[in-house]
């Protein structure tokens, strides 16, 4: 019978990033606030505003690809689109962020792209830039209009009280919230070069929302990252992209995807530090600590999973690349059969092995992203994970349960298994046995919360 390990195999994308702290934490260049206009029934927060003071920012995002993007996503792309000329809507420049909450503003029709439009008027006057220059996010019920009037009485009270403090960056991660139980906030700070050679501390903040409608596509709920770094926008968004491809695309909770999603970075340049050019080190290094932030922020969505009592990680090592071992990770957090055997604590590792099994490399746009060359990314998107049940290893809250290269099935001490994975999260390690490469996801349990939450959310 085996024994419990400690030394578990450890996916190498996460081995260097820098450490996070879970708070609050505004970068300089930014104020920001939120506070409730009435949009959400309940009279929580609901409204956010974020502003930059000294200039536009660098802006980067990434969207959901669902076909009912809301009108938000859709303003978005058009409006960085429109500051860069980048025609995919990607990067551009930004003065100002807004986020309502109670309303998602999606499968709206023309009326909703008005209403949208009329946000960004708003703000735009609120905050004395052009509308081009705003960003839009929305989250809450599907099809129905945002209260414009209380947007604006909202903005003409909120836009005189923002702050460049914590607390404000901690009441626009409030009034992001709908069904989450706790905001999500996260920061590190990493040292870069000025233009005579000192170090200086530059640092990254996130907050998000979402904690149901999460699935992996690029980006699976709302978040605002702020970092004082001077970057441009086109060397920003490549930072991003693959960061939101190795994070919030391995989060899911319940296999949904909203017509929300978005994921946007705003660098102020205000810190002193040179600006981080292309392929240099201290552009990896922003990138790195931007993924640091993005990583914690998804593990705390998955934590916070409508319902959840559980955080599960899958953790994926000897894949034959990344790409592989990311879309294991998927398979085995997404898998609802493994988020119910994790609720019932149940180390049942045949359900790990069927959903690593079935799984399929991520669509092309994903694994462009995280670094496959277009063509590569277009042949191998949605084809199966190459997997030899001979050469796998499966552990489960530090048990090993199987190992092909010992015949399959190994005994455990089940019991001893079950109290392990009573813990806040239950690590599920496969080792493939085929390679160097590795991946993560996050996940939850899916419990009877979760379905009496989501049978009710809209009476």
């Amino acid at each position: 019978m085996t024994a419990p390990v400690t030394n578990l195999p450890v996916p190498t994308s996460s081995a260097d990033l820098p450490p996070v702290e879970r708070r609050a934490v505004i970068p300089a260049g930014f104020k920001a606030g939120g506070m409730a206009v009435g949009i959400k029934a309940s009279g929580r927060p609901d409204l956010a505003v974020v502003v930059t003071t000294a200039g536009p920012a660098a802006a980067a995002a990434v969207f959901t690809p669902n076909a009912f993007a809301a009108a938000p996503v859709r303003l978005s792309r058009a409006n960085l689109a429109a500051t860069s000329g980048d025609p995919r809507g990607g990067y551009g420049w930004a003065n100002s962020l807004i986020s309502t909450s109670g309303s998602a503003n999606a499968a709206t029709g023309p009326d909703g792209d008005t209403d949208q439009l009329e946000i960004a008027a708003m703000l735009a006057a609120a905050t004395v830039t052009e509308p081009d220059w705003t960003q839009h996010m929305s989250t809450g019920i599907i099809g129905t209009r945002l209260p414009l009037d209380r947007v604006r009485k909202g903005l003409a009270e909120l836009i005189p009280t923002l702050s460049a403090t914590d607390d404000g960056l901690l009441a626009v991660a409030t009034a992001l919230c709908t069904t989450d139980s706790r905001t999500k906030t996260a920061t590190t700070t990493v040292e870069l070069p000025a233009a005579d050679g000192r170090a200086v501390t530059v640092r990254v903040s996130g907050v998000a929302k979402g904690v149901g409608m999460i699935h992996p596509q690029m980006a699976t709920m709302l978040s605002v990252v702020l970092t004082d770094a001077t970057v441009a926008p086109e060397v920003l968004w490549p930072l991003l992209r693959p960061a939101a491809a190795r994070t919030w695309n391995q989060l899911s909770v319940d296999g949904d995807t909203s017509t929300n999603d978005t994921v946007l970075v705003l660098a102020s340049g205000v810190a002193g530090a040179a600006p981080a050019e292309g392929d240099s080190p201290a552009a990896a290094i922003l990138g790195r600590a931007i993924e640091a932030v993005a990583r914690d922020l998804a593990r705390q969505q998955a934590a916070d999973g409508e319902g959840a009592s559980t955080l599960i990680t899958a953790a994926v090592t000897g894949a034959r690349d990344d790409a592989e071992a990311r879309a294991v990770a998927r398979a085995v957090i997404s898998s609802s059969l493994v988020k119910a055997a994790a609720h019932g604590r149940d180390p049942n590792w045949g359900r790990v092995a069927g959903a690593a099994g079935n799984a399929r490399l991520a669509i092309a746009s994903v694994l462009e992203a995280a670094g496959l060359p277009a063509s590569e990314a277009s042949s191998r998107a949605g084809t199966p994970v190459v997997l030899d049940p001979a050469k796998l290893r499966i552990w489960i809250a530090g048990h090993l349960v199987y190992d092909g290269g010992r015949g399959g099935p190994v005994g455990f001490d089940r019991a001893a298994a079950r109290t392990a994975m009573n813990e806040a999260e239950v690590v599920i390690a496969l080792d493939l046995g085929l390679g160097s490469g590795s991946g993560e996801g996050f996940g939850c349990d899916l419990t009877e919360a979760y379905v009496i939450e989501n049978s009710e959310y809209t009476t």
